[in-house]
């Protein structure tokens, strides 16, 4: 173990020594350490690659900020989306033993898989998946708020997910095409997602860091930790999020040295060393143009930037006249960017421990400046340029927010109106509560505090350890709700996903438990106008309600004396008490509120 952890070291040395004699790299330290502090990034890694050499690798700021523990080129990050083209080449391997064909249907592999209609389940091929042209928008809080570690739950939720546009009518980003690959993966080999990831990939390449699970993280040694900026663009630090079932969307863990050797790969058309590790002909393939993303039209700032297409897994693009194959990744705390020149035999990676950050961006540019020879950009100068324009757009928006709300409104309901349970079948489930006179959301263990906006309409507030998130009061996203004929709430809508209408998550009233001794006090026979009605108990203390030439309805217990039918939306049942006794029973439905007598026995 110590010779092995030697030879590392060594070659860590050797690699930053080569980096300080190549000519095209001089001056680049002093330019990522001015990313790093324009940025307040906490650390990142960086490793270039050439032909099937590692020219740089090396490691800037902390793995952990807290305790001061440098970032090197062997530092686990995660890489978020980049994952993405590993799963896709899992597909590359599967065609290639003649196991499958991008131009079949998912659903000839993954049995009970249904879209959101007819057209898309008689359109969508596997190589819509691979592109981003299903038509569907991102839905991300289908699996972000809603995670599940079984990949099976995820893909039956896709029938629910409506889409924006027609199969193949526009690019549009969506991570569930991506965790459909992997389940293909999984039905056409009988292993999972992450197994196959190793077997084919992380062995034969050598890359003996790399996870796929967010366990690598938590139990790994050299990891780094996530991290964001506060209100005050103070360093702050997150945990780690768990993709669950997500895995094959973007859950790979890994250091800049290990991605290396999958650069390398992609640089020499799918061979490492003398394996041929990804078929040729899907590497050419993967990194051309399946789909336009956007114009990508050139600007006075960058002419030779140019189109921005999408192959399978990669971002396409010019760069100041050179091919540029790329993809990003963010994910709770981490932001990535693999990128390859294909035409110049040139690969870069660069790790950064931030949220939602543009270290990886600008320091990939740099290494391109000084790799390629071209003329450099000043990128950190311009990029603390734009925050200066952001963080300002961002104050001015803010007066926007305010202006918005409706002062001096209150809800229609009493909070307690408002709880029970809300679910979308695409989505999931999330509870809505009372306590001491308020109202949170309970989803995973987490909590929401519902802060009333306007009329019906409240913000979602994050409690962190136990006290409300204050400075996300204005800013955060907000639910709706709305009610019924019978004035009960019915729904709550949140504008979770831009593309489409609000999600529209159904309401089901909290059941409360009910004595078999206080159930028997509504038994009986009620008139309603001449009609005999029979309320009785059946199936282990379930009341009945029995109307002629009508089935029979299960009520279901909200509150003291008041039920739901079970099967019919906005019909209620209450029981009046008068002086201890059950004399009648309000019939209350959309149309009105009828008032039955109870019968004499």
């Amino acid at each position: 173990m110590k010779i092995r952890i030697l030879i590392v070291a060594l070659f860590l040395i050797s690699t930053i020594t080569y980096a300080q004699t190549d000519k095209r790299l001089k001056g680049i330290e002093k330019q990522f350490n001015s990313v790093l502090e324009s940025t307040k990034a906490a650390g990142f890694a960086v490793a270039i690659v050439e032909g099937d050499k590692i020219i740089y690798a090396k490691g800037f700021g902390y793995a952990d900020y807290e305790n001061k523990i440098p970032a090197n080129a062997n530092t686990l990050f995660a890489i978020g989306s980049s994952t993405k083209a590993f799963t896709s080449a899992l597909l590359g391997l599967l065609r290639e033993e003649d196991k499958l064909d991008f131009d079949d249907s998912p659903l000839k592999y993954v049995p009970n898989l249904e879209f959101y209609n007819d057209d898309m389940n008689n359109t969508i091929i596997i190589k819509d998946l691979m592109r981003h042209s299903t038509g569907l928008p991102r839905h991300d809080g289908a699996w972000y708020f809603f995670p599940s570690h079984d990949k099976d739950t995820l893909v039956s939720r896709m029938q629910y997910h409506e889409p924006f546009t027609g199969v193949r009518q526009k690019w549009y980003y969506n991570n569930f095409g991506f965790l459909l690959q992997g389940v293909i993966t999984e039905k056409l080999t009988g292993e999972s997602w992450e197994k196959n990831i190793e077997d084919k990939f992380f062995k034969p390449l050598g890359m003996n860091r790399s996870k796929t699970r967010i366990d690598g993280m938590k139990n790994g040694t050299n990891t780094a930790f996530g991290y964001t900026l506060d209100e005050d663009r103070a360093i702050e630090k997150m945990g780690y999020y768990d993709i669950a079932g997500m895995s094959p969307a973007g859950s790979i863990n890994s250091s800049v040295n290990d991605m290396s050797k999958w650069l390398m790969t992609w640089i020499n058309k799918g061979k490492y060393g003398e394996e041929q590790i990804i078929p040729e002909n899907y590497v050419k393939e993967a990194m051309s143009s399946q789909m336009v993303a956007a114009a990508g039209y050139p600007n006075e700032e960058l002419p030779d930037m140019q189109y921005a297409n999408y192959g399978y897994g990669w971002f396409l693009h010019s760069y100041k006249g050179h091919y540029m194959v790329e993809h990003g990744g963010n994910i709770d705390g981490f932001s990535a960017s693999v990128a390859l020149y294909p035409t110049d035999s040139l690969g870069i990676v660069v790790l950064a421990n931030q949220n939602g950050s543009a270290v990886p961006r600008l320091i990939r540019n740099i290494a391109a400046d000084h790799m390629l020879k071209v003329k450099k950009t000043a990128w950190a100068q311009q990029h603390k340029e734009d925050t200066e324009k952001a963080l300002k757009a961002q104050e001015d928006a803010k007066d926007d927010r305010e202006s918005s709300n409706v002062k001096g409104t209150k809800p229609s309901h009493a909070k307690l109106d408002y709880t029970g349970t809300y679910e979308h079948k695409g989505y999931g489930k999330v509870d809505i509560i009372v306590e001491n006179d308020t109202l949170f959301t309970q989803l995973n263990n987490k909590r929401q505090y519902l802060h009333h906006y306007h009329y019906d309409t409240f913000e979602l507030i994050d409690v962190i350890e136990g006290k409300v998130d204050t400075a996300a009061i204005g800013r955060s996203l907000k639910i709706t709700f709305s009610t019924n004929e019978a004035g009960d709430i019915d729904y709550g809508r949140v504008g979770i996903e831009p593309m489409v209408d609000p999600i529209a998550f159904k309401r089901t009233p909290n059941i409360i438990d009910v004595a078999i001794e206080a159930l028997e006090r509504y038994v009986g026979k009620y008139d309603l106008m001449g009609t005999e009605i029979k309320v009785y108990i059946k199936d282990e203390n379930v009341l009945y309600a029995f109307v002629p030439n009508q089935p029979e309805y299960e009520l279901v217990p909200t509150a003291e004396h008041k039920f739901n039918l079970k099967v019919l939306d906005g019909f209620k049942v209450e029981f009046i008490d008068t002086d201890g006794e059950i004399n009648e029973v309000k019939f209350i439905q959309p149309n009105g509120t009828f008032v039955a007598k109870r019968k004499a026995e």
